[in-house]
């Protein structure tokens, strides 16, 4: 891995905005990172305790964690020896502003799907669709109390 510097917010350019992104989504490729974002989301966390739940090294935990903080998608704090990480969504703002983008054609698909359930519920004979059975058609009025 390359030692690459993380990038602030507040992108000028084409070339930072897609640096930005291209780390952004190099990060968040592997499931650990991805947890490890989760985990610190709401709370920051000692590195031992990030790495806790992980059958893998304190070392790999730890370089997993410098590619989120390359990203900028965590910052850490020392204090001696001691590492304290936590959440920094801005960065995961950017990539979600950037699949934005692209949702109008999410939007495209499931509008089809709808209209397309509708005709073939409008098609459907009568005493198919749920909730129209037989007991519930024949019965116009209410029942009188048995006395």
């Amino acid at each position: 891995m390359s030692s690459l510097p993380a990038l602030p917010l507040n992108v000028e350019s084409e070339e930072t905005e897609a640096a930005l992104l291209d780390r952004v989504f190099f990060a968040v490729s592997d499931p650990v990172r991805r947890q490890i974002l989760e985990r610190l989301d709401g709370q920051s966390l000692l590195v031992s305790e990030l790495a806790a739940p992980f059958a893998i090294s304190l070392q790999a935990v730890s370089r997993h964690i410098q590619v989120l903080v390359r990203a900028g998608l965590v910052r850490q704090e020392r204090t001696g020896r001691i590492s304290r990480c936590s959440l920094d969504a801005g960065p995961a703002y950017a990539a979600a502003v950037w699949l934005s983008r692209y949702a109008k054609y999410w939007q495209q698909q499931f509008d089809l799907l709808a209209a397309t359930l509708t005709d073939i519920e409008e098609r459907r004979p009568r005493r198919e669709r749920p909730g129209a059975s037989r007991r519930s058609r024949k019965r116009t009025t209410p029942r009188r109390a048995e006395r």
